[in-house]
Order: structure tokens, then sequence, then C-alpha cells
């Protein structure tokens, strides 16, 4: 059971699309697994609302459905699940009618803190925002949380902040990316600002280069309309990716505060250098004798979206002068794995001639799986003959280290609906920070489109396509081997 809780006021949280998969998987299970750990007071409501006609009796039938398959370990221990489903309920709604917000009106109570949870497609975010005014159900203390994509360019981006704004102040907004939830995000913070081992070497006299990666072992699956309309840009690196290179790279902030730590990314975002062409690698996994390949998952023999993205970028400010940072991500990969990989730079002179090798300090940053980190120092080989170098690394792994509350570390999604109703806003984005975001994104679109590019196509289980890799061998540098 996780301990040392904060626990959290009153609320009604309400969750539009109610009945979809994100709840399903998702919100429901994490909410689950908050009211295990005591953080859910006694005072609080889960109300889901969507289309389907459901009684309150039919949804938590769902709900037990959803946190017996997906709330994991905990739901075993916790025998709470009649105390969770009394707190839920349930309203038959129309997001673009009148259907039903009366009866939401009813349910939601006016002295305790308002959620809702747009888990609905974008374009429905204005009619829900309108009719939450219209219907008096959005007051001072009330928190909208809308998911990605937000927006498809700059302009969808700036249409989407400007509907939401006609309706809530920026600070009632909380954009989410589940990614900045997890627990060895938030680290990239502790580890950098926290130890005064690391910062004075955060800078590119230092570093020689930093490779991101987020690597999955699955094709797109039943996303295949979706995805073929975004691509790997638009679905990891122009959120996802984006992200941990601001945290990765950004200025220490004041304060650990929302818009402190919010006005340091958006710098980043701003600094970053134009992509040139021959610094972008487009990629589609390919079909074998056993499995389709990408055009077939998708269902579009001439489709031109990318499944596997690498880039080389560079930050024009005086603390990454002239280092690079490498980002890709692709599916049908080798391995599952996201982490953050900081290369130092050699010794400036090795006193231990040619033999000894070369040898670099490497401190890598696992998101997923087994979350943790490890630094590679070099030390003597044991043993006689000689002063033999070789690389060794000093591992913390949070399971390891932190002991059983590790493995059950809160879920990204707990994290944050938590958040939310504590009216912290650190871990979400600000408008004008995803607006930059699609403003240094859609140039590197329109560039391929103009020129016409094919993605390459590249085996599936295997690390992408070859000019990834001759993306970083004619810098005289590699990345980080997948490992399964």
């Amino acid at each position: 059971m996780v301990s040392r809780v904060i626990p959290v006021e009153p609320f009604d949280l309400v969750i539009f699309g109610g009945t979809g998969d994100l709840a399903r998987r998702k919100i429901l299970p994490g909410l689950f697994r908050r009211y295990c750990a005591g953080q859910m007071p006694p005072e609080a409501q889960v109300i889901g609302a969507a289309r389907s006609d459901m009684d309150d009796s039919g949804y938590r039938d769902f709900v037990r459905d959803a946190i017996t398959e997906f709330a994991g370990p905990l739901s075993d221990e916790c025998q709470q699940v009649d105390g969770f489903l009394d707190r839920v309920g349930y309203v038959t709604i129309d997001a673009q009618g009148e259907g039903g917000w009366a009866e939401l009106k009813d349910r939601v109570r006016a002295e305790l803190v308002h959620a809702y949870y747009f888990s609905v497609a974008p374009s429905l975010f204005g009619d829900i925002a309108e009719r939450l005014h219209l219907h008096g159900l959005a007051g001072d203390d009330s928190r909208i949380v809308v998911e990605k994509p937000f927006g498809k360019d700059l302009d969808s981006a700036r249409a989407l902040n400007a509907t939401l704004a006609k309706h809530f102040d920026e600070h009632q907004i909380y954009r989410i990316d589940h990614y900045l939830g997890k627990e060895t995000v938030q680290n990239l913070m502790a580890v950098r600002f926290g130890n005064v081992l690391f910062e004075p070497l955060w800078n590119a006299q230092y570093v020689d280069h930093i490779q991101i990666t987020v690597a999955e072992t699955v094709g797109v699956g039943g996303r295949g309309g979706y995805y073929d309309t975004s691509g790997a840009m638009r679905d990891m690196v122009q959120n996802h990716l984006m992200q941990l290179l601001c945290l990765i790279a950004m200025e220490p902030p004041a304060k650990f505060e929302p818009d402190a730590v919010r006005d340091e990314k958006l710098k980043v975002i701003r600094a970053l250098e134009p992509v040139e062409p021959h610094h972008i690698v487009r990629g589609q996994y390919d079909k074998t004798a056993d499995a389709p390949g990408y055009r077939q998952d998708v269902e579009n023999p001439r489709s031109f979206t990318e499944s596997f993205l690498a880039l080389k970028l560079h930050i024009s400010n005086w603390r990454w002068a002239g280092t690079p940072f490498y980002l890709r991500t692709g599916k049908k990969l080798k391995a599952r794995t996201s982490e953050i990989v900081v290369v130092f730079k050699d010794a400036p002179h090795s006193i231990f001639g040619a033999d000894a090798g070369r040898h670099r300090n490497v401190l890598a940053i696992r998101l997923q799986p087994n979350e943790g980190m490890t630094l590679d120092v070099t030390i003597k080989e044991p043993g006689p003959g000689g002063m033999r170098l070789v690389d060794v690394p000093l591992d913390m792994t949070f399971a390891d280290a932190l002991g059983p509350e590790a493995e059950q570390a809160t879920e990204a999604y707990e994290r944050l609906i938590m958040d939310v109703i504590r009216g912290n806003q650190t871990l979400f984005m600000r408008g004008d920070e995803v607006e930059a975001a699609w403003a240094w994104t859609d140039p590197i679109i329109a560039g391929w489109t103009a020129r016409s590019d094919v993605p390459k196509p590249y085996d599936q289980g295997g690390s992408g396509p070859e000019d990834s890799l001759m993306l970083m061998h004619r810098d005289g540098r590699r990345w980080r081997e997948l490992k399964a």
C-alpha cells in the first residue's frame, strides 16, 4: 500500500466520455487506487457522463469490471470496491444538446471543488465548455482537464485554446500529458536541481550529447485511422518527447511553482533551431511473412505517414550551444523503452595511455520499464596485468533502492488527477507552451511534405531505419542499444 499520501479537498469529478476506453483503462482504476490509498475524502464523488443509456447501477457494474481488469495488484489487497462504487454515479448526457444537463447540475454540489475531465474528441470541447457555463456548472473553483491531441497544427491549437478561453481562465485549464506524471520524469528535476553533483556539469562544456528515446514494440493497433493522419511527429514528438526535452534542458526555475517551471520550459521550445532536412529520418515498419506492415495496418497502401522518427536538434542558448540532442521514437521496434541518456565528454587528458581506451560517464534515466537511473563510471578492472579500465553502472532501480513502496508507486494518471483537485498546474502544459511547440513542429512537417519525402522501410523488431543509425554515425556517435 502506498503511504505518505497528501489529502485532497472534497471534490466532484465529472468524466465526460465516462464509458470510453481511457476512462475504463486509466481514469477509473487510477481513482480506485487513490481511494485505496486513503486519498479520496468521504465527501468525494465521481460521475460518469456519456451518451450511453445507463443508470447508476449499470455504470457501477462497468466501473467494477474496469477495476478488476486494470487496477493492477492493488485491487487484490484493497477489499473496498463496494465502498468506492458507493461514490460513483452516472448521467446520460448529450454533449451537443440539452439532454442530461439539468440532472448533472442536480448531482454536482456547489460547495465543493469541481473537476470536469474532457475524455472526448477535441471537437466536443467547445460544446461541453459552453454548456457547463450555460447551466451554472462552472464557477471560479472549477477546473477542466483536456486530453491530447491539442490541435493538429499551430492554427488548430490556437483555435482550440481560444475556444476554451471563452469559458475558462488559463488557471482553470489542465492540458494533460501523462508522461509528465511518471515518477522518473519528475525525478529529472530532483536530480538536476537537488544535487550539487550534476547541475554544474549540465551544460555544453561537459555534455557531449543527449539522447531521448521512446520506443514501442506494438504497431498502430486499432488506432490506424487516427494515426495515419497524425504520425510519429504529431502523436509523440510534438508533445511527449518535447516535454522530456524541456525538462532535461531548461534553466533552474526560481521556485518549484507552476508558472515558474512552465516559463523555463517555454524558453527551451522558443530556443530550438529549425531542423535541417538531413537531420530528419522518417520510417515505416515493413510487413513480414507473419505480420502486416504499417500500410496494411492503416489500410492505406499509399500512406507516407511515419511510424518512426529520428531528429537531431540544437538549442540556441548559452547553456547548450553546440550540444546536439537526438530524439527518436517508433513502433514495432526491438524493445519497449523510454529513456533519456546524458553522455558526458571524455576526460580532457588520459594519463593511462591509448591501451586504456575511451571512457565516458553516461547518465541513463529510465522512464519505462524498470523506472530508475544508472550512472556509468570508469574504474580499474580487477586483477593483475596493468591498468585496464572498464565502465560499470551505479544502478538505482527504484524498486531495488526504495523497496516495495516503489513497486506500487502512484501511476501517472492518479498523480495528475489529484494535482487537478489540488489546483496544481506544474505538470500540465500551458496554452502558450502548446502553441510554441506547434510553431516549431509545423515547418518540419511542411518541409518533408513539400519535398514529397517517402518514409524509409524498416524491419519489425529492430532499431528502426538504417538511416537513423547513420544520423549519429556521421557525428562519431551511436544510439544506446534497445534492450528487450
